[in-house]
């Protein structure tokens, strides 16, 4: 399709613009706000409407403007792990849900695949971050923020973008695959 590029663009904009706005509805919530993990979402989505290419983009961009412009999330390290995590997150989304097969199972499958891709990058980064000192950074720290504190997000995530990615798929609004 020859407007798939511009199409793309517009909307990966789209999911961008919802990366940066979503933090702002859930962090009314204090008690649960960030574990919501509200710019994971649009990135996600991104990666299986748009594609690998853009969702990567997308994920990667997104917590890197959101601290230059807000200071939230701060930039080292929180905000260099998040765009390692959601650039993952925008692949391999993307990635697995052009490659498996065209059944609802595989979305599920694509979703679990690169949200667990996701936080193992993520806690590499940290790790990175940290020196490479696992007093600073061990298992413990790294399953407490990759799992525990992100329960409700997880939740939200695999009940929520397959419902939606169906739905575009029977408005045939998602292309290329």
């Amino acid at each position: 399709m020859k407007n798939s590029k511009y199409r793309n663009m517009i909307l990966s904009a789209l999911f961008l613009a919802l990366a940066y706005v979503l933090p702002f509805l859930t962090g009314s919530i204090p008690q649960i706000g960030s574990m919501l993990c509200p710019m994971h979402i649009p990135v996600l989505l991104c990666g299986f409407v748009c594609g690998a290419p853009w969702g990567t983009a997308i994920g990667f961009i997104a917590p890197l403007l959101r601290s230059f412009t807000l200071g939230m999330p701060p930039l080292f390290p929180t905000a260099l792990c998040m765009a390692a995590e959601l650039a993952a997150y925008g692949l391999f989304s993307g990635l697995f849900y052009r490659i498996l097969p065209r059944r609802r199972c595989f979305i599920y499958a694509s979703l679990v695949i690169a949200m667990l891709i996701g936080r193992i990058v993520w806690g590499t980064v940290r790790f990175l971050c940290t020196g490479l000192d696992a007093s600073k950074f061990g298992f413990a720290a790294f399953w407490t923020g990759a799992v525990v504190n992100a329960v409700p997000g997880i939740i939200v995530q695999i009940v929520l973008i397959p419902i939606i990615i169906i739905l575009l798929e029977k408005a045939n609004l998602i292309s290329d695959r």
